[in-house]
C-alpha cells in the first residue's frame, strides 16, 4: 500500500474553515497511525491558492505536532504547480529540458534527414513540450513563444531545410505548430470526456447546453458560463468551449477517437482552404 501524492483541499473563507481543515488533517493523521502508513511531515506542504488568510496547519508525528511548510510552487506528477496557477514556471522548465535533449541530439548526429529527424523529435523532444499539456497550456505570448522556439530550432536539424522558413519546414515535415497541437489535444480530450471514452464524469468539467440555440450547431454544444478571473478563462474546461462549439455534427458524432481525429483534420483543412479562397477573392476585389 502507498500513500504517495495524497492531497486534501478546502475553500477557506473564515476561521471556522481553517479549524475544519485542521480537523481533517488530524483525522488523516489518526488514520495513518492506525494503518501504519505514517506520513512524512517533512514532505507534507501547504499551498494557498488565491486567499490571504494567515492560516497555519499542523500534522502529528508521534508525540510531536509539526508545523507544515507553506510553499508557492510544487512539482506534482511531473507538472510544476504554482500558487497563482499560472503555467509560466512549467513552460520554462519544459523548454529547458527539451533544449537539453535538442543539444544532445545535435552533438551526436552530424547529419539528419527528414525521416530520422521525425523519429528523434517525436520520441525525445516533443513529449517534454506536451506532457499533460491540458493542465498547463500557456496563454501568455512569452510562454507560447518560449515553447514554439524549441520546435523552430529543432526543425533546423534537417540539413535540407535549414535555410527554409519555419512554415515551409513544418509543411515539408508534416508538422503543425505546437499551439495548433494544443488546441487539437484539447478538442480530442473533450470528445473523450463527452462520449465517455474516459472513465471521468464530464459534468466535473462541462455542462452540455440544453437551449434551442445549441441545435443550430451540433448536439454536444457546451454551455459557456461567465467568469471573472483571467486565470480561469485559460483553464482547459473553459478555453476549449468556443472551439468545440464551432465544430460540425459529423465531427463530434464520430464513433471512435481515431475517426474523430481524422474528421477534425479534414474539417480544419477544408476551413483553411475556404479561408484562403476568401482572402484571394478579397485581394482580387481590392486589386
Amino acid at each position: 500500500m502507498f500513500a504517495d501524492d495524497t492531497k486534501i483541499w478546502a475553500v477557506i473563507n473564515s476561521d471556522q474553515d481553517v479549524t475544519s481543515l485542521q480537523s481533517d488533517l488530524d483525522e488523516l493523521s489518526n488514520w495513518s497511525d492506525k494503518w501504519l502508513l505514517r506520513f512524512n511531515t517533512d514532505k507534507c506542504k501547504v499551498m494557498h491558492l488565491g486567499h490571504r488568510n494567515p492560516s497555519s496547519y499542523y500534522l502529528q508525528e508521534g508525540p510531536v505536532r509539526k508545523l507544515l511548510q507553506t510553499i508557492n510552487e510544487e512539482k506534482d506528477l511531473g507538472v510544476y504547480v504554482t500558487s497563482d496557477l499560472k503555467p509560466s514556471l512549467h513552460c520554462g522548465r519544459a523548454a529547458a529540458k527539451a533544449t537539453s535533449v535538442l543539444g544532445l541530439i545535435r552533438r551526436h548526429f552530424k547529419y539528419t534527414d527528414k525521416d530520422s529527424f521525425l523519429i528523434l523529435y517525436k520520441t525525445y523532444i516533443r513529449p517534454h513540450l506536451e506532457y499533460c499539456v491540458q493542465s498547463w497550456s500557456p496563454s501568455l505570448l512569452k510562454d507560447i513563444a518560449c515553447l514554439e522556439q524549441i520546435q523552430r530550432r529543432a526543425t533546423k536539424l534537417v540539413d535540407s531545410l535549414s535555410k527554409v522558413n519555419y512554415s515551409e519546414r513544418l509543411n515539408t515535415l508534416g508538422l503543425k505548430t505546437l499551439e495548433t497541437r494544443r488546441l487539437r489535444g484539447d478538442l480530442i480530450e473533450t470528445y473523450k470526456l463527452l462520449t465517455h471514452k474516459e472513465r471521468i464524469d464530464p459534468n466535473q468539467f462541462f455542462s452540455v447546453s440544453d437551449s434551442e440555440y445549441a441545435l443550430r450547431g451540433h448536439s454536444l454544444k457546451l454551455f459557456k458560463p461567465s467568469v471573472r478571473l483571467n486565470v480561469r478563462k485559460h483553464f482547459y474546461s473553459y478555453r476549449v468551449i468556443d472551439s468545440w462549439n464551432q465544430l460540425r455534427q459529423h465531427v463530434v458524432e464520430a464513433p471512435t477517437v481515431n475517426c474523430f481525429k481524422n474528421r477534425l483534420n479534414k474539417y480544419w483543412k477544408r476551413m483553411s482552404q475556404q479561408s484562403k479562397l476568401h482572402s484571394d477573392v478579397d485581394a482580387d476585389i481590392k486589386g
